[in-house]
């Protein structure tokens, strides 16, 4: 674990998960909740990095930190491979040891590997399931079982997609990820915790070809491809007192990609 800061602080935390890379998603979650007055503990795992095309990028935890702390948050970073089902405590163990604890859980992580119905492994399929559904389950019951921040002010939030044909283990771990989120709203309401599932589309940070660029741009109204940011937005106004009202829900954000 590496932490900018070890002083009080008065900002709300937020536990953002699979922020290995700068131009990922979930750093720019990081940063848009940093800029917005939050705290940020975040996760990473660098050998998924090192297994896809991107490969890793040498000293983002330090530079995503860095970018926090410019933003006035403590930041924390902890590495932690979320197949593994010990994982989700320990990182709670790490990063919520203040008053309060986690006020936000922001679940980017994933497991993305292409493969089909015919051609997916088991233990491919498994290790999805692993990382993609058991992890937000477990996840989502440690800050449960350890919310101790004002009532009204918890958020859940976890990124899905619907992305099945040709990717399957991903698609089918996704919509199980959906389910276990939204049962959240229902199942801590009484801690006044909203939980709320965001489908941010195709995103290109750095895994598009442009075969699929071109095919993505054609089928988007906006003409234009989704950025981190688009998400981050979202994501900060669910996260905010103005977003509490909005609870349960699976919300596309992705400029009307068909």
């Amino acid at each position: 674990m590496t932490t900018s800061t070890d002083h009080p602080s008065t900002r709300p935390l937020a536990l953002v998960t699979g922020v290995g890379r700068t131009v990922g998603i979930g750093a720019g979650i990081a940063r848009r909740l940093a800029a917005s007055g939050w705290d940020i503990a975040f996760t990473y795992w660098t050998p998924y990095d090192e297994r896809m095309s991107w490969g890793i990028e040498s000293g983002a935890a330090p530079a995503i930190t860095d970018t926090l702390t410019e933003h006035g948050a403590a930041a924390v970073a902890v590495e932690a491979d979320l197949s593994d089902p010990d994982a989700p405590a320990r990182v709670f163990d790490e990063v919520g040891c203040r008053p309060g604890g986690v006020t936000a859980l922001v679940m980017c992580h994933c497991e993305s590997v292409d493969s089909g119905l015919l051609d997916t492994t088991v233990e491919s399929f498994d290790r999805h399931f692993a990382v993609n559904a058991r992890a937000t389950w477990l996840l989502i019951r440690e800050y449960g079982r350890r919310f101790a921040a004002a009532p009204g002010s918890g958020r859940i939030i976890a990124l899905t997609s619907d992305h099945t044909v040709h990717n399957l283990p991903y698609g089918a771990s996704k919509g199980a990820l959906d389910r276990i989120t939204l049962a959240a709203a229902h199942e801590l309401a009484h801690l006044g915790i909203t939980a709320n599932v965001v489908n941010p589309g195709p995103v290109d940070t750095g895994w598009m070809t442009e075969e699929v660029r071109a095919q993505v741009l054609r089928q988007t109204p906006l003409n234009r491809l989704g950025t981190p940011q688009d998400t981050a937005h979202l994501v900060d106004f669910l996260c905010s007192p103005e977003g509490q009202w909005i609870n349960g829900q699976l919300l596309l954000s992705n400029g009307g990609f068909a």
